[in-house]
């Protein structure tokens, strides 16, 4: 039996930034000398290279490693061709509605739909709880802080330490909240990175407990993303909802948002 995750890494060059994460998150730490197919002590590692920090599973038939890239892949491809304020997310949080909005991401997560606020003008405020998803969103946004194409975007991104529901009660136009929930398909629809969650976090067990945090601190409205069949938040029927085809958006309106 394999232990869950460890800090790791293969070049002697990054021993001591490994160590100082790994002591961080309260983890092992150790030099990988094994393809990660071939190793079986760790299931998971947190891997540092020159590419900067990714999680990779190891084992047979293992997958490449995941980072937080918001200058390449799905993330920039979403960003020139997802259609802008005109997609679901977009209409959840009000932007067909008003634009330049403050919105907290409660549950970073890999801050993808974060960067999607921030890329259609949004202010955004991002927070993450899960230690070892924080370091890997602060390395990608740090990485991504140094690129010239997406500098302005990044400009409008902030990151905080900690947990939402420990943080003082500032005021923000939008909460936006997406909570893990315990999927149980094993379907090419689930995406890699939820499995690699799935197996590392499970589900947020107090996850019901965010509503009523977000409705206080959301001047405007609280947005809850839910995959489709799965239950209300705190059990609280939302104002409306936007319905995608794997998923949906929980509309909680506080106040009304107009262009005024």
């Amino acid at each position: 039996m394999s232990n869950a995750l460890s800090v790791a890494y293969f070049d002697f060059y990054y021993k001591s930034e490994a160590e100082k994460l790994a002591q961080e998150l309260k983890l092992p730490c150790f030099q990988i000398t094994t393809p990660l197919k071939k190793h079986t002590e760790y299931s998971y590692l947190l891997l540092i290279t020159d590419g900067g920090l990714s999680i990779a599973k190891t084992g047979k038939s293992a997958p490449n490693p995941i980072c937080v890239d918001f200058v390449n892949g799905a993330v920039a491809h979403r960003r020139v061709f997802g259609g802008g304020k005109g997609q679901d997310i977009a209409k959840a949080i009000g932007l067909n509605k008003r634009s330049g909005l403050r919105v907290l991401d409660g549950t970073a997560g890999l801050g993808r739909d974060a960067f999607v606020f921030a890329s259609l003008g949004c202010d955004v405020t991002l927070l993450e709880r899960v230690p070892f998803v924080r370091a890997l969103l602060k390395d990608g946004l740090s990485r991504a802080s140094l690129s010239e194409e997406i500098a302005n975007i990044m400009q409008r991104m902030t990151f905080l330490e900690g947990d939402i529901l420990k943080q003082t009660e500032e005021s923000y136009d939008v909460v936006y909240l997406d909570p893990m929930y315990p999927h149980l398909e094993k379907s090419a629809a689930v995406k890699k990175e939820m499995v690699f969650f799935r197996d590392l976090i499970g589900f947020d067990e107090d996850a019901d407990h965010l509503l009523p945090y977000a409705k206080k601190v959301a001047i405007y409205r609280v947005v809850v993303k839910r995959p489709k069949g799965a239950p209300f938040l705190n059990n609280e029927s939302p104002t409306y909802q936007i319905e995608g085809k794997s998923g949906r958006f929980d509309v909680y309106v506080n106040k009304t948002l107009d262009d005024s």
